[in-house]
């Protein structure tokens, strides 16, 4: 390592550009946080995951093996990033400032985590993010620290959406939409799933790209799965040609600026057998009556246990895959979730006004059983005060998504 180079500079190059919400959204969550750490006896928090300081920054970094952080006191914040992603942070980071680390000496992101975080009193980190090795790291740099979690606390919070975020999460819902539309016009009898997914992906990032002109394109996907390659619902998408009477999963997931919104549907081509379409139809009831469900006041165990009792009196609980449903927000396929707000008989948080969830019964009857294949749909939903606002428009069920191709 070159000793003569510097181990931590400020990079400034260009000009600011459009965040995602308004400056005053950041500001109310930082305000969120803040508030945290008085109640709490917190001095400083360092955010290391993609999620949090996407959240509360704006930046979504590209980690590519190298560490990130947002460093909050009670009266500063800081972005600390490689030097490798020049002056973007900076650009988009919604910070008081932004301290570059470079490669010339090792250890140097923990001399930033020194030049922004005092060596005293108590700490927030994100337990669930922070590795041993590198919690020791964090030790031995601000070795008068005591860290304390701050990432189950955080999850708690960001699982109230704000205005904003609704409006934002309902257009990437809408692209979801448009998304499918593109999948079906390219479903055809001997094309590979990769061919009908790659539609569906770019229609989705010019849909983003036309609604967002100042916003980054990166992470949108579509997996598209047919036949045995349904029987998982993070299956990846294959060279597998699609083939008449095959089932098959829609899977299009818009991302904008790290915000995940996803469509998922059944289909078959062609034609369906009849025990296919009782095994659908039974999905689709449950998936119907999960969505009545969402409503302020329930809870996300009773919930599970409710449709668990649909798919007990058809003899088919044994097939149930996952949980019933999700938050949405700052997260994706390799980061982030808010654990805390799961459809699973673990979970007993109380639905509240401005929670965003998604209602995705599914169920996978292995090959060689009558009506093989994997079966979900998946609508979002907003809970409000009277109820629930469906953000998802796309048609499901037999009578819409038997396609002749």
């Amino acid at each position: 390592m070159n000793s003569n180079m510097p181990d931590l500079i400020r990079l400034r190059n260009g000009e600011k550009v459009k965040n995602t919400f308004s400056l005053q959204e950041y500001a109310n969550r930082m305000a969120k946080v803040r508030k945290h750490m008085s109640q709490n006896d917190i001095d400083a928090v360092l955010f290391t995951s993609y999620h949090n300081i996407n959240f509360y920054s704006d930046f979504l970094y590209c980690s590519f093996g190298r560490f990130y952080g947002l460093a909050v006191t009670h009266d500063k914040t800081t972005i600390i990033a490689a030097n490798i992603d020049g002056a973007q942070p900076w650009r988009k980071g919604v910070a008081d400032d932004m301290l570059t680390y470079t490669d010339w000496q090792r250890g140097n992101y923990f001399r930033a985590v020194q030049a922004c975080i005092p060596n005293k009193g108590r700490v927030g980190i994100e337990f669930d993010h922070v590795p041993v090795d590198r919690l020791a790291m964090l030790k031995t740099a601000l070795p008068n620290v005591e860290f304390v979690d701050i990432g189950a606390d955080c999850m708690k919070m960001r699982m109230i959406k704000s205005a904003e975020e609704i409006e934002f999460i309902a257009n990437g819902a809408q692209v979801c939409d448009m998304g499918a539309a593109a999948l079906v016009s390219a479903l055809k009898e001997g094309v590979p799933e990769h061919e009908v997914a790659l539609a569906s992906t770019n229609a989705m990032v010019r849909e983003i790209a036309k609604r967002y002109p100042h916003t980054e394109l990166m992470d949108t996907w579509t997996w598209f799965q047919s036949g045995i390659n349904t029987d998982g619902a993070h299956n990846p998408v294959t060279t597998r040609k699609v083939q008449k009477g095959d089932i098959l999963s829609l899977n299009c997931f818009s991302m904008i600026s790290g915000y995940y919104t996803a469509l998922e549907r059944t289909f078959f081509l062609g034609h369906a057998s009849d025990e296919h379409l009782r095994l659908w139809e039974i999905n689709c009831k449950v998936h119907d009556e999960g969505k009545k469900l969402l409503v302020p006041g329930a809870r996300c165990s009773d919930i599970a246990h409710e449709l668990n009792k649909i798919f007990e009196a058809e003899n088919l609980l044994q097939y149930r895959t996952f949980g019933y449903g999700h938050s949405f927000g700052t997260l994706s396929h390799y980061y982030g979730r808010e654990a805390g707000l799961e459809l699973r008989e673990d979970i007993d948080t109380i639905l509240e006004p401005n929670m965003v969830i998604s209602m995705e019964p599914m169920i996978m009857l292995p090959e060689g059983m009558p009506g093989a294949g994997g079966y979900r749909e998946h609508d979002i939903l907003v809970i409000t005060p009277e109820g629930s606002r469906n953000l998802t428009a796309f048609p499901y069920g037999p009578a819409n998504n038997i396609f002749k191709g």
